[in-house]
């Protein structure tokens, strides 16, 4: 669990942080970003850490067929640092993003209808 103590008007107190807090934050700003899903796991795929220098984020993501992987994890960077450093007080010192496979659309297989033996054209 991470603290800081802050001090806004001179008033006694600290708020303090859960990881969790943060994570779910993380989380948050992934599912706004289009074109990408997290890799289904305990762990979702996202590891943070608090450092002297800022959090730093580690996450792995799927890409979605037809979006540029280079701009879907620079987004990504972006989002996350955004939300985070909006909504809490730490600063985001590094956004590593890990694109584990990209996802490409189902096809529907065409059914075959009986009519269009070619047998049966012959003798039609």
């Amino acid at each position: 669990m991470a603290s800081i103590k802050y001090n806004p008007n001179g008033q006694k107190g600290k708020i303090t942080y859960s990881s969790d807090i943060v994570s779910g934050i993380v989380v948050l700003s992934l599912q706004e970003t289009e074109g990408i899903e997290l890799i289904p796991s305990k762990s979702k795929g996202i590891k943070i850490s608090f450092e002297k220098e800022g959090i730093f984020v580690d996450i792995s993501v799927i890409a979605h067929y037809g979006y540029n992987v280079p701009e879907l994890a620079y987004r990504i960077q972006q989002t996350i640092k955004q939300m985070v450093e909006s909504m809490t007080v730490y600063k985001i010192a590094k956004v590593d993003v890990h694109v584990q496979s990209v996802v490409f659309p189902e096809q529907t297989p065409v059914p075959v209808h009986e009519s269009e033996d070619p047998e049966e054209k012959k003798n039609a």
